[in-house]
């Protein structure tokens, strides 16, 4: 863990009195000074009252308010940020969606290279802002249990949310380090020397957590942005955890769940509208820093002139589409100079505007159908794995595949998740993993790939303060 002494809001690991007072109340203490609430998730104005960690859980405003802000932070840094250092690019260039334009100074280049050391400043940066969000998830689910003034469908609905904030965190962290920390309590003594536990035992947590929150929070999206997680995003969490843990049957009945209640999500869009922020394909979104702003995924994959400032689609990837796939016409755009072409992703298309069109989208319908397909074709049922696999491709303008075998119909879902997910929160590399191909694929695409790439190496930093994080994952 990190030094005690350097003070930075980074740890994750801080005394509790400190932590409570600086992750939930710093952001509200901001809020009364500018009358604005934090980050524009929730517009509240907080009363002149001490802040202190127990008063901000005694009022609804406040105690929502301390909830968004970890929303905030996860979109604007850690693992599900859409900057270039979140997952989607960094994931994206670690395996073979994107290839690396930019300076060989920045850090991205290791993971470009596969050639990532334990003192990698993103890879820390990565792992303490992960565990920084867990933490205040664990802060507030604290706060709401001990409030006395909170209704009971508040602090129900707010525990809820804090449980599904923990298990997504931890869901990542497994998938990118393997045995990690499952952390649960605000107790710095018992966080501080926190043990590694099994990928298993942490899947084990992480379903418990989400069936806790399936109860807990409500059918109906808080906010008509869909920027709130309801019940159904609980469910399609869970579905892609027990797809992870190959548990078919509850994976295809989780995202059942989700794609049943047509009232709320609608498949067969128009692909230019799916990353709009009225998607009714939505799930659960992120919705921009300010009034104005868009999704920062637009920023950092859209590029107007070559050669690319930063990264663009590799050619693997681009030839990768069919004849008349849409999405290649839709989700990608060209750019050429010198005679030379590159493409970058083109799913969010708007930057700077006077308005918001597009928000940040973790979870969204087509990804429960793909869910769907790869769990009913390995139960067997390989009729109803096509069917939902002709409904993604359909929206593609693709004609009904044509794969016969359990084989031919899963590596068909495969090469269906590629070109439907790609750039999005490192789902092909995750895929490659859960398919036993990510050796064979990417040793032949990338000169810097070994075996041990599979996981990032836990920083060593981290290391050197606890050494019940011991042994560092092989090969570093």
């Amino acid at each position: 863990m990190k030094n005690l002494e350097n003070n930075k809001l980074d740890k994750w690991y801080h005394k509790d009195i400190f932590l409570k007072f600086i992750i939930l109340v710093a952001c509200l203490l901001m809020a009364v000074l500018s009358l604005y609430s934090c980050d524009d998730f929730v517009e509240v104005d907080i009363p002149n009252s001490q802040l202190t960690a127990k008063g901000v859980f005694e009022e609804k405003a406040t105690a929502n308010a301390a909830m968004t802000d970890i929303y905030s932070k996860i979109r604007d840094g850690g693992l599900l940020t859409g900057t270039s250092v979140g997952l989607s690019h960094v994931l994206g260039n670690y395996a073979d969606e994107l290839d690396y334009y930019g300076s060989s100074q920045n850090v991205i280049t290791e993971f470009y290279k596969n050639s990532l050391i334990a003192t990698n400043s993103n890879i820390k940066t990565l792992w303490n802002l992960s565990y920084n969000q867990i933490y205040a998830a664990d802060a507030v689910m604290e706060g709401v249990e001990s409030s006395v003034n909170l209704s009971a469908g508040d602090r129900a609905q707010l525990k809820g949310e804090a449980l599904f904030a923990r298990a997504l965190i931890h869901f990542y962290l497994a998938n990118i380090f393997g045995d990690i920390p499952y952390i649960a309590t605000t107790d710095f003594e018992q966080n501080r020397l926190a043990a590694k536990v099994p990928v298993s035992t942490l899947y084990v947590n992480i379903k418990a957590d989400l069936e806790e929150a399936v109860q807990l929070v409500s059918e109906n999206y808080l906010s008509a942005d869909r920027t709130r997680p309801n019940k159904f995003t609980v469910h399609a969490l869970l579905a892609r955890v027990n797809l992870y843990a190959g548990l078919w049957n509850e994976a295809s009945d989780e995202a059942t769940v989700v794609l049943n209640n047509t009232a709320l999500y609608v498949s067969g869009q128009d692909l230019n509208k799916i990353f709009l922020k009225e998607s009714k394909s939505t799930i659960w979104q992120l919705s921009p820093k300010s009034g104005t702003g868009n999704a920062l995924e637009s920023g950092t994959f859209n590029f107007i002139v070559g050669p690319p400032p930063i990264s663009a689609l590799t050619n693997d990837l681009m030839s990768a589409f069919t004849a008349g796939d849409q999405r290649k016409a839709h989700w990608t755009k060209a750019v050429s100079k010198d005679g030379v072409t590159w493409h970058h992703p083109y799913k969010y298309k708007t930057a700077n505007t006077t308005s918001s069109f597009e928000y940040s989208i973790i979870f969204r319908l087509s990804e429960m159908y793909l869910i769907r397909a790869e769990a009913r074709a390995h139960s067997g049922d390989l009729s109803g794995a096509k069917e939902d696999l002709n409904v993604i491709r359909s929206v593609a303008g693709l004609e009904n595949i044509v794969a016969l075998t359990q084989d031919e119909i899963l590596g068909a879902i495969l090469r269906e998740r590629r070109l439907e997910l790609f750039t999005e929160f490192g789902h092909r590399f995750f895929d490659l993993k859960r398919f036993n191909m990510i050796q064979p694929v990417l040793s032949a695409l990338k000169p810097g790939w070994d075996a041990h790439d599979i996981l990032f190496p836990i920083p060593e930093a981290e290391l050197n303060l606890n050494p019940n994080l011991q042994p560092q994952n092989q090969g570093y």
